[in-house]
């Protein structure tokens, strides 16, 4: 027989309202999953996870071990999440303090910090062995390098420093490399370009959102350049810079050798379009186009990694 929960009823009739217990639980375990998504921020590490793959599949031979790709994906996936999980544990307070983040599960306390923590550490040190066994131990030596930078380094620094976002471009642009390394076991020249891919393209990318959040950020004590800089001539700066900085790189592996003239091709049409978007930042800066920068960043950098994928050359 199934077992119910009896609520009162507080209409005035007096009888009472009976929800089956398994309903319940059921209903409990769902929104518990959905805080522990959330906590794992899903579609930053869903990024994380293309990247990886493209640098996985751009340097292995054909055809690709898509069980050792699996095996990486998985093992990356489990480290991102943990950063992700305990960036959050970390600034639970500022978090509460911002109208854009004052709703995610810790600082709605509707997840614990242990409970985060506890979560955090487990697919950190999960991820990490998974990749060390069954992807590479150089894999797992960079995506363990890529938690501690971005944890123990850039968090804290967020409050400190104006030159945070470039600090954290520096596990920000990891992933690649990790895919790369569990396919080769090596580090080599086509490897750091991808390094170089990712690590320019943030900075572009995360001004975007500093200016469209830079009240939310100063409230949080967050020292991002949008805050220590409210006029924007430094972001409208260092975006128009840095874009065309990443256009130029962007276009390394085809200098170097390792992508034929139709890469050159697409991504010189992906860099012209990106660099009219920062342009129209740079001349009239404003919350509508720094989001048209940001959605113009999310399309560039799988663009240009599927491109350089694509047009490969052996």
């Amino acid at each position: 027989m199934k077992k119910v929960l009896k609520h009162p009823d507080h209409s005035g009739g007096g009888s009472a309202a009976a929800v089956p217990v398994d309903a319940s639980l059921g209903s409990l375990l769902r929104r518990r999953a959905a805080d522990f998504c959330e906590l794992a921020k899903l579609r930053i590490s869903i990024l994380v996870l293309l990247v990886t793959a493209i640098g996985y599949c751009v340097a292995g031979d054909s055809p690709i071990d898509s069980v050792r790709l699996l095996h990486t994906l998985l093992g990356t996936g489990l480290v991102a999440i943990a950063a992700n999980t305990l960036n959050q544990v970390w600034e639970r307070r500022y978090d509460a303090m911002m109208h854009r983040t004052r709703n995610r599960p810790i600082p709605s306390g509707r997840l614990s910090a242990l409970e985060g923590f506890i979560f955090g550490v487990w697919c950190c040190v999960a991820g990490t062995v998974y990749l060390w066994l069954l992807a590479s131990p150089l894999a797992a030596a960079l995506a363990a390098v890529t938690f501690l930078l971005y944890v123990f380094v850039y968090t804290p620094l967020k409050r400190r420093t104006v030159h945070n976002t470039l600090i954290g471009a520096v596990p920000g642009a990891l992933p690649p490399v990790i895919g790369y390394a569990a396919a080769t076991g090596r580090i080599d020249a086509l490897a750091v370009m991808l390094f170089g891919i990712v690590f320019v393209w943030q900075l572009p990318h995360f001004f975007a959102i500093a200016w469209m959040y830079r009240e939310d950020y100063a409230r949080g004590g967050f020292r991002m350049l949008s805050v220590v800089d409210p006029t924007g001539r430094a972001t409208r700066r260092q975006t128009l810079a840095y874009t065309v900085l990443l256009i130029a790189v962007s276009l390394a592996p085809a200098l170097a050798g390792f992508a034929g003239s139709a890469f050159s091709i697409g991504a010189a049409a992906l860099g012209a379009a990106l660099l009219a978007v920062a342009k129209q930042m740079a001349d009239q800066l404003s919350a509508v186009t720094a989001r048209r920068m940001l959605l113009a960043t999310v399309v560039y950098l799988p663009a240009v990694m599927l491109l350089l994928l694509m047009y490969r050359t052996t």
